[in-house]
């Protein structure tokens, strides 16, 4: 579906222009920046969460046992008396690096294997596909549980691991599919008349034209990975001496705090949890926007779509159209008459 717009100067850019506002249309995009803003706010609490922290999160204080939000206490206090609002901040580092360190051996995994089965074809590929058909009928979060429950001690890097040779399935099979379709390219062809090796192939040829696909795989990933470090501290199969978001949703669970309505214990972890979902969420949709075409043209010209009334909608392409010059029913030939056309259904 397409929508009629009557005046192309004032939607189409400058020619000059448009360069530059391709360049930066990622970062132009309200929900990247939005998304990278918050993701960025994350990423500084887990840096300086330990030297920021007001009390220390083992610290017992029974004087002050099950307080709610006070000067004292930001976000109040648990049933021994500990600081909720020291122990948010000291578990972002744990979720963050749990988060994306599962996310990029994931997703390097998914890479390697997804990109050789697409590009080598024959045995190869039935082979890595086979072992990545295994991997994605296995529920992956019993299967995590089962893995960390049978550890003696499973740490942080126990449960990053994990999470990783378990998260990697799905993204190969992305990888796979897209680079089967690259793979008989002309220019890849070409590469391969003039003799270049294949690993040159693969990673001056094919990757650079994976690169959106690689990074949409990395974020879900690593939401993947979050979601599951929390679940698995909640459901107390991770260690509950390192502080996470998890961990705090554990001994809140544990101690009756939802039964006694002390909201203030688990509502800011459920609300960080969130949060960080919705600004990779949000940075995964300015990819998708950056990488397809009608989005990315539709986010390039949003201030002068909204200067002329129109609303972008998912479906419908803004579309120039320019008014033609039709002859009259019934005229004589040579009298003409101006007009312009109606938008076409896509």
């Amino acid at each position: 579906m397409s929508a009629v717009v009557p005046d192309a100067a004032l939607l189409l850019p400058e020619a000059d222009d448009i360069p530059k506002r391709q360049r930066f249309v990622f970062l132009r995009n309200s929900k990247s920046l939005t998304g990278l803003a918050i993701l960025a706010f994350f990423t500084l609490v887990a840096i300086i969460g330990n030297w920021i922290a007001p009390y220390d999160p083992n610290s017992i204080d029974p004087t002050s046992a099950m307080q709610g939000p006070t000067s004292n206490h930001w976000l109040g206090t648990t049933q021994t008396g500990q600081d909720i609002f020291s122990q948010l901040v000291v578990g972002t580092r744990g979720v963050m690096i749990v988060g994306f360190a599962a996310g990029i051996i994931a997703t390097a995994l998914a890479v390697i294997i997804g990109v050789s089965a697409g590009y080598f074809g024959g045995w190869k590929d039935e082979g890595l596909s086979m072992l990545s058909n295994i991997f994605l009928v296995i529920p992956a979060l019993p299967l995590i549980i089962i893995i960390t429950s049978m550890l003696a001690r499973a740490n942080a890097w126990t449960v990053i691991l994990v999470i990783a040779l378990t998260g990697w399935a799905w993204g190969a099979r992305v990888l796979r599919s897209q680079t089967l379709s690259l793979a008989h390219r002309d220019f890849v062809e070409a590469a391969r008349a003039n003799g270049e090796k294949s690993w040159r192939i693969i990673f001056f040829e094919i990757m650079p034209n994976l690169t959106a696909i690689i990074a949409s795989t990395f974020i879900n990933t690593v939401i993947a990975a979050v979601l599951s470090e929390i679940t698995l501290a909640y459901v107390g199969v991770a260690s509950l001496t390192d502080w996470n978001w998890g961990t705090i949703l554990y001994w809140a669970q544990s101690s009756g705090a939802f039964q006694q309505g002390a909201w203030w214990w688990f509502v800011p972890a459920g609300l960080c949890v969130a949060c960080l979902g919705m600004s990779l969420a949000l940075v995964n949709f300015g990819i998708d926007e950056f990488v397809n075409p009608r989005l990315r043209n539709t986010g390039m010209n949003a201030s002068r779509l909204r200067k002329l009334g129109i609303r972008p909608r998912v479906g419908f392409t803004p579309v120039v159209r320019k008014k033609v010059v039709l002859p009259r029913r019934g005229a004589a030939p040579g009298t003409t008459t101006s007009g312009s056309s109606e938008g076409t259904n896509r």
